[in-house]
């Protein structure tokens, strides 16, 4: 019986190490909250509808390319990842002004934004269309649900903040961004 007691106790650590490994996610920095409420950042697979005014054959829709950037006429190649649309505006009204056009009125608007992408314990994994105003629950439902399996409290999310790709628990009803990978679990019991 002397060795029944270090027996329970190695059973025992095990078990709460083994416990705790399914805690190891904390939640969502803060930063990750900040990104749902801060003004919408682009990058690659935005499509954007960009207009100049007075100037038809410059007003189009342009996607935001794998290295990050939009071919536009007369000026070329305009890093767009990372940047605002207001700040993208200004951008191209800058390089126009340029010796192409004296003052020019560009505006920017997002014709489609890139895709979510939902993995785990959902009806129909795969890539969705975002659609601003999106929570995680919204995302759910247009995977098809939750599988008798998930999670359906806490979903993991993975984000692009400021080019550093953080994952975060966060609750169904939390807002997501363009761009997010979402992971439901499944539960352990």
């Amino acid at each position: 019986m002397p060795f029944a007691q270090p027996k329970f106790l190695m059973a025992l650590s095990l078990a709460v190490a083994v416990l705790s490994g399914c805690n190891s996610y904390q939640p969502a920095p803060e930063a990750f909250n900040q990104a749902t409420i801060q003004p919408y950042s682009l990058d690659s697979g935005d499509r954007l509808r960009i207009t100049v005014f007075d100037q038809p054959s410059m007003t189009n829709t342009y996607t935001i390319d794998q290295a990050g950037y939009i071919a536009f006429p007369l000026i070329g190649q305009v890093p767009a990842r990372g940047r605002t649309l207001q700040q993208l505006s200004g951008q191209i009204a800058q390089k126009l002004r340029q010796g192409y056009l004296r003052d020019p009125d560009v505006t920017i608007d997002v014709d489609r934004y890139r895709s979510v992408f939902i993995m785990g314990e959902v009806g129909q994994a795969g890539q969705y269309a975002y659609v601003p105003g999106m929570t995680v629950q919204n995302a759910v439902a247009v995977a098809g649900g939750f599988t008798s399996r998930a999670n359906q409290s806490a979903v993991d999310v993975t984000r692009k903040i400021n080019g550093q790709v953080i994952t975060g628990r966060v609750n169904i009803s939390s807002a997501i961004t363009a761009g997010d990978t979402i992971y439901v679990r499944e539960r352990l019991f």
